[in-house]
């Protein structure tokens, strides 16, 4: 019987799931097709479409790609109260 490696990783499943990206030979063919001149274009058209034509979707990728999405941010508090911070640890000699 085969031994189950996933014990030593927590239980966790060791498939991925979906293609491999790393070696997706449709990802290296399309990155070895695309020039920076390339993205640039396509950046431009995004926001040109954005300005002109209130595109929002066109405004929404192009500033996901300049900007980079937001992340989520969490409220680090207690009933609108702010978490008081305690003393560190003090070491005591002998």
């Amino acid at each position: 019987m085969k031994e189950d490696k996933r014990k030593n990783n927590g239980g966790n499943s060791t498939k991925s799931k979906g293609p491999d990206k790393r070696k997706n030979d449709y990802r290296k063919a399309i990155l070895e097709a695309v020039t920076n001149e390339d993205v640039v274009e396509v950046v431009i058209k995004l926001k040109t479409m954005f300005i002109e034509n209130d595109d929002l979707q066109a405004g929404k990728i192009f500033l996901e790609n300049v900007v980079s999405k937001p992340t989520q941010e969490v409220d680090v508090t207690s009933n609108g109260e702010s978490i008081k911070s305690i003393e560190p640890i003090k070491w005591i000699d002998d």
